[in-house]
């Protein structure tokens, strides 16, 4: 039981899977692609980290932190271009994980991204409030109604509550309207931040720059000041995978998903460099407010007036990030319901706006009820474990692909074993296509199969792959072609096996780099007894860097080319990248902090009980092969 159960959880789904009812609708190009990205990205944080990076870890080198966390993010946007070409989903990395890696780890995933797009919405609608009573005058020009104030010991804000709501009703308009009202508000909030630095510039030359001859130098916290900087500012990056959530509302996905996914840290990457650049050269570091400092150094070389500016970015930055965190979450849900994890209700796809209203409604109810009756800020953490987990998985995801890929279409070998040697009928599961359930990799019973054949040799060529194993030949075939260079009927056993043996070591080194990228981190990060610690350190680091050499040495696997929809982008210099990926994520992962993780687990608890009560049960997969295993017994 046990065993069944622990196959199940990793069984894979087809990444080529055809979709019932409604679909959502093919509006979106690169260009509609970039707004949302650059949007979701660009949120109100580049307005506070530029100051307190600066002030506390960095100094005058902001820049460069800035750079080395971009190349660290665009590690991460190079594995997602690949996959967001090849499987273009709306799941985006809870349906990689489920096509690459397993059902089980999807659902996590799926599971963290509930909360991460949840959380992040609420705790954004409540910046927006006291940047609007700026603009207003003072918060005493708002409505009595909108004003934040404290019932029963709850702080309780109106506005936040309403701004959530307006966002959902609009992404329920359809996609097209709502990567309109993005593109709009983006363009506001690149030329604030381009007025910035061109009015920055301007005063920086009229006063020499004086923030750059700092009395501390250049680099008053040294380098590794600067890769602590990077660490914090990688999270100012994330939200480009907002861009690969849209992949079945584009209209090329293997051409616009990678220029969208490039384009949006290519630009952001560029204007968070110039705005800190401008902020750090005006204003000597150890000078800067941290809490305002675009503001501040306007208002103290006389342009108060630039803070009204400054703050018309701020709303227009914190609109645009809540309609990219919302977004993502209902086709999500949609996709986790399509594969039978959550209930149909949420797969269901309005006629008129072609967009999964019944998931974005469920998605503006709960995060507008967090942002109405919750100080989100003690959870904002728990927002950047959804997303290293999905960059962690994306990595993962690529070496799987790279290496041992899913065999397409998936079977199941406990139901094909059980069919009659000469039955007729093929394995089905409820779409009438074959199982997409694989309880344990079919290079198992690879040997017989072949030793099988080789002892019928001299049948006629009619009986073919069908004898063998009880799988009609189209299907076995199809699932051997990643496996085989060689057609079945001149298989050489020795080539075989040599396949096999090299999917078993990509296997080994895959999870030896995983293994290796977490040890290290949890040795370098935290304070152990020094043996221990260097034990951890030495043995961490040998897993990874032998796990990475042996990727090296060993071929990438033929069905690699045969894996989803070929022919689009193809990430460049692997392993070296996913692997550099997976060790940045881990790293940041484990620093996210003790109270982070604790509040975090409590929800992934919850969700393992979600998905061992229900998802497992009601998966397609599960269906199928239940299906399938029930023809095989009448026959």
């Amino acid at each position: 039981m046990t065993i069944k159960w622990l196959s199940r959880i990793w069984r894979r789904k087809s990444a080529e899977h055809k979709r019932k009812g409604p679909q959502l609708a093919r509006h979106l190009t690169a260009i509609n692609l970039v707004p949302i990205g650059v949007g979701s990205t660009i949120g109100a944080g580049v307005y506070v980290l530029v100051g307190t990076v600066a002030r506390e870890q960095v100094g005058p080198a902001l820049p460069y932190s800035f750079l080395i966390a971009g190349i660290a993010a665009a590690l991460s946007a190079l594995c997602y271009a690949e996959l967001a070409s090849r499987c273009p989903s709306a799941g985006s990395a809870y349906h990689y994980a489920y096509t690459c890696v397993g059902e089980g780890l999807a659902w996590i995933i799926g599971w963290a991204l509930i909360l991460e797009n949840t959380i992040g919405g609420s705790a954004v609608a409540r910046g927006i409030a006291p940047n609007l009573a700026i603009l207003c005058g003072g918060a005493e020009n708002l409505p009595a109604w909108l004003l934040r104030r404290e019932v029963s010991g709850i702080v309780i804000d109106p506005c936040a509550g309403l701004l959530v709501l307006i966002a959902a009703a609009l992404l329920c308009t359809g996609i097209r309207e709502s990567a309109r009202m993005q593109a709009i508000m983006t363009v506001v909030n690149v030329s604030v931040l381009l007025f910035v630095v061109a009015a920055g510039s301007f005063i920086g030359f009229k006063s020499g720059w004086q923030g750059y001859h700092s009395r501390d130098g250049y680099l008053p916290y040294g380098l590794s000041g600067v890769i602590r900087g990077a660490g914090t500012l990688f999270f100012a990056f994330i939200g480009f995978d907002t861009v690969a959530s849209t992949a079945e509302e584009v209209k090329d996905p293997r051409r616009d998903l990678p220029i969208g996914i490039a384009l949006t840290l290519l630009i952001t990457s560029i204007v968070y460099m110039l705005v800190s650049s401008v902020v750090v050269g005006i204003v000597p570091y150890y000078l800067i407010d941290p809490d305002t400092p675009m503001s501040t150094i306007f208002a103290s070389n006389g342009m108060p007036w630039a803070m009204y500016v400054v703050t018309c970015g701020a709303v227009a930055a914190l609109s645009t990030t809540l309609l990219g965190s919302i977004l993502p979450q209902p086709r999500i849900l949609m996709s986790m319901a399509r594969d039978g994890l959550l209930p149909g209700f949420f797969s269901r796809v309005n006629k008129t706006s072609k967009v999964p209203v019944n998931g974005t409604l469920v998605t503006g109810l709960a995060a507008s009820a967090l942002a109405f009756t919750m100080e989100v800020d003690v959870l904002a953490g728990m927002v950047s474990v959804g997303t290293l987990l999905s960059f962690t998985i994306v990595g993962i995801s690529i070496l799987v692909l790279r290496y041992t890929p899913p065999m397409e279409p998936p079977i199941s070998l406990h139901s094909a074993t059980r069919v009659h040697k000469h039955s007729n009928q093929p394995q089905t599961s409820a779409n009438n296509a074959p199982s997409t359930e694989v309880t344990c990799s079919l290079l198992v019973y690879l040997p017989k199969c072949l030793e099988n054949y080789d002892s019928d040799s001299d049948s006629s060529s009619e009986s073919s792959s069908e004898d063998i194993i009880g799988v009609p030949s189209k299907v076995y075939e199809e699932n051997q072609q990643p496996l085989l260079n060689s057609s079945l009927k001149i298989v050489d056993l020795e080539e075989t096996l040599t396949e096999q043996s090299r999917r078993r070591t990509a296997a080994l080194s895959i999870g030896a780099v995983c293994a290796g990228a977490l040890f290290t981190s949890v040795a370098v990060s935290f304070s152990f007894n020094s043996y221990l610690k260097w034990g951890m350190t030495g043995l961490g680091a040998l897993a990874f860097v032998a796990g990475f050499l042996v990727l090296i040495m060993i071929d990438q696997d033929e069905g690699r080319h045969k894996f989803g929809s070929a022919g689009g982008f193809q990430c460049p210099w692997v392993p070296a990248v996913p692997v550099l990926s997976l060790l940045v994520n881990a790293y940041l992962l484990v620093n996210l902090g003790g109270g982070t993780w604790m509040r975090v687990s409590v929800w992934l608890t919850l969700g393992v009980i979600v998905y061992a009560t229900y998802g497992i049960h009601k998966s397609v997969l599960n269906k199928g092969d239940e299906k399938a295993s029930l023809q095989s017994d009448l026959t």
